[in-house]
């Protein structure tokens, strides 16, 4: 089957940063809705439209077409006195930007009683190489594409 609007896609995937130094491999399979539901980088759906299980490509992308560029403004500086015990360099926490939404912290530097932390995705900014095999296509079941996700094993739960 080919990968078009309303397929479930199933991929295995490594990201590299523009070096060439491994970053992340997929040890379970990603399935994702195709045809532009947001459920990944839209630059990967173009590159696999019409492709079929087996299919690999490497695609290069900049920071706007992976996890965008870097926004200083969600990096703060927060008294140490306003966090739980315990808290570590690499931490990460969640809390509210200033737009109000959710948004998960990472703890950057502990400074006496100074705590930086930092908002961006740890990938944003950075130009990154994925590389993707498609390892199968169904179509989307009909709860999955009002849902605008894929259900089930590696997919999203209920």
């Amino acid at each position: 089957m080919k990968i078009e609007k309303n397929t479930a896609v199933t991929l295995r995937y490594k990201v590299f940063d523009s070096k060439g130094k491994l970053i992340e491999e997929s040890q379970e399979p990603m399935v994702y809705l195709h045809g532009g539901y947001d459920n990944t980088f839209p630059k990967v759906e173009v590159a696999l439209e019409g492709q079929m299980p087996g299919y690999q490509v490497t695609l290069e992308l900049q920071p706007q077409d992976a996890f965008g560029l870097r926004d200083e403004s969600l990096v703060q500086t927060i008294p140490k006195t306003q966090f739980p015990p315990g808290v570590k360099v690499g931490g990460q926490l969640e809390g509210r930007g200033e737009d109000g939404h959710a948004q998960v912290f990472t703890v950057m530097k502990i400074k006496g009683d100074k705590v930086l932390l930092d908002g961006n995705h740890p990938l944003a900014g950075k130009a990154l190489r994925f590389a993707v095999t498609v390892a199968a296509v169904r179509p989307a079941t009909e709860e999955e594409i009002a849902h605008r996700h894929v259900h089930g094993e590696h997919g999203h739960h209920h």
